[in-house]
């Protein structure tokens, strides 16, 4: 069963950054793309950002210009680099692959941008 452990999340204040880190436990990576999904408080999870095994981006109209994914080569982890953070960007931030797995939802990793 493939585990995804997020990490990097904190406080950060409005226009600053953060680098999320994603790491599986194998290399799922390798055969599936990688996600990144967000949840703010009271609303539904939302897809932020896709990165394909070929290494093409996709990204929400709410981040575009303002984050980045990217992957390692051995395609363990997967990252997720904010930039020009606001204060609606604060949320949970969860990992998945692409598809996602309904198993491999993990606790997610909060992010919380305020002054």
């Amino acid at each position: 069963q493939v585990q995804l452990v997020e990490s990097g999340g904190g406080l950060v204040q409005p226009g600053g950054s953060l680098r999320l880190s994603c790491a599986a436990s194998g290399s799922i990576f390798s055969i599936y793309g990688g996600t990144w999904y967000r949840q703010a408080p009271g609303k539904q999870r939302e897809l932020v950002a896709t990165i394909t095994t070929g290494g093409t981006t996709n990204y929400a109209d709410s981040v575009k210009g303002r984050f980045t994914i990217s992957r390692d080569n051995a395609k363990k982890t997967v990252w997720l680099q904010m930039s020009s953070l606001k204060p609606e960007d604060t949320a949970v931030y969860y990992c998945n692959t692409a598809p996602p797995r309904t198993s491999a939802w993990g606790q997610g990793t909060l992010v919380t941008v305020s002054s």
